[in-house]
C-alpha cells in the first residue's frame, strides 16, 4: 500500500472517476459494451456502502465493491478495476483485500462469487478462487467470461502479499 492510498466507501462525485478507470480498461479488461451497464450500476446501487474506491493523493485510482444475494450467505464481485497505468502496482491486491475484509465483516457471507475475464483469472487464483465455469467470448470476441467461487472460511482463502 502506498503512503498516500486510502480506501473509503463510493459517493456519487466518484462517478466520472470510475469511469474514466472503466474506460481507461477497455478492451483488454472490459468490453465497450458493458459501460452503460456500468452506469446503470454507479447511478442505482454504487452508493449502498459496499462499493468502495481507492484514493491515492485525493485521485480516484482503483474502484471495486460486493453486492449481497437474496440468501444473504453469498456476495457477488462487482465492478472490480485500476487505473491501467498503476496496474502491477498492489492496487488490485488492496481492493480484494478490503472487498473480502467487507464481506466478512458482513457476519453472514459464506462465499464470495466473481466473474472475470481471463486475464484477471490467475489474480483472483492466487486469493482462493476457483474456476466454475470459463465460457470462450462469454464478455466479446477474444474476452472469455470465468465465473469463480470462493468459500470465506476455506482453508486456502487467503490474502497475497
Amino acid at each position: 500500500m502506498h503512503a498516500m492510498d486510502r480506501i473509503r466507501p463510493y459517493e456519487d462525485r466518484d462517478a466520472d472517476a470510475c469511469l474514466a478507470l472503466f474506460d481507461g480498461n477497455v478492451p483488454m479488461y472490459f468490453a465497450r459494451g458493458e459501460r452503460a451497464d456500468f452506469v446503470r450500476f454507479l447511478a442505482r446501487q454504487a452508493g449502498a456502502g459496499t462499493y468502495l474506491v481507492v484514493e491515492r493523493g485525493g485521485v480516484v485510482v482503483a474502484c471495486g465493491g460486493h453486492t449481497l444475494e437474496e440468501d444473504a450467505t453469498t456476495a457477488g464481485f462487482c465492478w472490480g478495476m485500476v487505473e491501467r497505468r498503476l496496474h502491477r502496482q498492489g492496487l488490485g491486491r488492496l481492493l480484494t483485500r478490503a472487498r473480502l475484509d467487507a464481506c466478512r465483516q458482513a457476519g453472514t457471507i459464506a462465499r464470495v462469487r466473481l466473474d472475470t475475464s481471463q486475464h484477471t483469472r490467475a489474480f483472483y487464483a492466487r486469493f482462493g478462487f476457483r474456476v466454475e465455469r470459463i465460457m470462450p467470448d462469454g464478455y466479446g470476441p477474444g474476452l472469455d467470461r470465468c465465473d469463480m467461487v470462493l468459500a470465506l472460511d476455506a482453508p486456502d482463502a487467503r490474502a497475497p502479499v
